[in-house]
C-alpha cells in the first residue's frame, strides 16, 4: 500500500476525527496502536493508519501539517468522476452504454498492481478466466485475489472438507488456465448443512482506483446476452474501502483460502 492509503480508506468521519486529533496533538507518530484506536473508535486497520502517520512524520509532515494533508487529500478523493452505467444484453438505439464484457476486460488488462474479482458463479473457466490469467502471466507483480462461491447442492450431505477438495481439484486442474495462480477465497457458510448464506457479490477492484459493481456473474450469458446492469466508478476512496472490506472478511476468517494443491 502507498503512503496514505490506510488513512484514505477510512470513512470520512474517521478521517475528520484523525485530522482533529492531529491538530490537537492527541495523536502523533509516537502514539501506540491502542491509543490511536481508542481516539478514533477504530478496531481494525489501526496499525496501517499508524504506519501512515509515521511515514508522513518521516517526510516532515506532522501535527497540523499532517491534518491539513489529510483534509486536502480527502476532499480531492471525494470529487467523483461521473459513474458509468454498464449493461449486458440488447442495446438501445440512441442511448450510450458501456458493455459488461468490455469493461471487465479493460479493467483487467489495465491493472498493474492489484485486482480483486468477486463472483457468485462462473461457467467455462478456461474461457472466462483467460484474460485474467494472461494478465497475471504478463505482469509478474500483479497481485490477484479471486473470491468465489462453493455451492452445496440441495440434499447433498457430503462433508464440507470433501466439497472444498472437489472444488479445488476442479478449479486448479480444469478451470484455471494460467501458469501463475491467484489467491482464491470462499465463504465457508455456503457449505453448512443448512447453507445459512452464500457469497453473492459481483464486483471487481483494479489497482485500488477503479471499482466495477455489477449484477453479472462470470458467464458468457451474463457478460453478453442477459439484461444485466452495473456501475463503473473511478474513485480511490471507494476502491480502498471496498478492498478494506474484503481484507477485513479475510482477516476475521469469514472468507477462507482455497487449497492450492
Amino acid at each position: 500500500m502507498a503512503v496514505g492509503d490506510a488513512v484514505l480508506g477510512l470513512p470520512s468521519h474517521l478521517r475528520g476525527r484523525l485530522a482533529s486529533a492531529l491538530d490537537a496533538g492527541m495523536v502523533s507518530a509516537d502514539s501506540s496502536a491502542v491509543s490511536l484506536g481508542s481516539t478514533l473508535g477504530l478496531q481494525e486497520g489501526v496499525d496501517d493508519v499508524l504506519a501512515d502517520i509515521a511515514s508522513l512524520d518521516g517526510m516532515g509532515v506532522s501535527g497540523r501539517a499532517a491534518a491539513a494533508w489529510i483534509r486536502s487529500v480527502g476532499q480531492a478523493s471525494t470529487r467523483l468522476r461521473a459513474p458509468e452505467l454498464v449493461w449486458s444484453g440488447p442495446q438501445v438505439p440512441g442511448v450510450h452504454a458501456r458493455r459488461t464484457d468490455r469493461v471487465f476486460d479493460e479493467a483487467i488488462q489495465s491493472a498493474e498492481r492489484s485486482l480483486w474479482v468477486c463472483t457468485y458463479a462462473y461457467f467455462d473457466g478456461p474461457q472466462v478466466f483467460a484474460s485474467l490469467a494472461e494478465r497475471m502471466d504478463a505482469v509478474p507483480d500483479l497481485d490477484v485475489a479471486l473470491l468465489l462461491n462453493i455451492q452445496r447442492q440441495r440434499a447433498d450431505t457430503t462433508a464440507a472438507d470433501a466439497l472444498i477438495r472437489r472444488f479445488a481439484d476442479q478449479f486448479w486442474c480444469k478451470d484455471w488456465p494460467g501458469t501463475r495462480r491467484p489467491t482464491v477465497y470462499f465463504d465457508p457458510r455456503s457449505l453448512e448443512p443448512e447453507q445459512s448464506a452464500v457469497l453473492h457479490a459481483k464486483a471487481l477492484v483494479a489497482d485500488s482506483e477503479t471499482t466495477f459493481i455489477t449484477s453479472a456473474n462470470l458467464t458468457d450469458a451474463a457478460l453478453n446476452r442477459n439484461i444485466e446492469l452495473g456501475v463503473l466508478l473511478r474513485d480511490r476512496t471507494l476502491a480502498l474501502r471496498t478492498e478494506s472490506h474484503f481484507r477485513g472478511l479475510i482477516e476475521r476468517k469469514l472468507l477462507s483460502p482455497l487449497p492450492s494443491g
